[in-house]
């Protein structure tokens, strides 16, 4: 099941490099676990569409995630002043895991007190 939540915000005028907007999300924190939605793995693409928006292939640690909405807003917020238009394809196969955890990630839980 895809959902796509679309939201644009006009500011830049030439795409933002994707390593650029990597970093721009890793200022974006899951509100359960603390840690930025790159380095949890749930960042799975990221790419520019024939329209030139920014399409962002994402996930969640489960799909009955009730916090969506403010993952999406937090996004809007780091990407609305580098990029004029993107959206998010939430996706879930494949599903997420643990194991999809950056070394960064697991710091970062461990830091704030998860056995991982």
């Amino acid at each position: 099941m895809t959902d796509i939540s679309e939201t644009s915000a006009p500011v830049a005028t030439a795409q933002t490099d994707l390593e650029d907007v990597e970093e721009a999300l890793k200022d974006v924190i899951d509100p359960e676990l603390g840690v930025n939605v790159v380095d949890l793995g749930l960042l799975y693409g990221l790419r520019y569409g024939d329209d030139g928006a920014l399409l962002l292939d994402m996930t969640l640690t489960t799909a009955a995630c009730p916090l969506q909405d403010v993952i999406e807003e937090q996004v809007e917020n780091c990407l609305g002043p580098i990029v004029d238009e993107w959206r998010i394809n939430w996706v879930w196969m494949p599903p997420w895991g643990p194991e999809q955890i950056t070394d960064d990630g697991r710091d970062q839980m461990r830091a704030l007190g998860f056995n991982i």
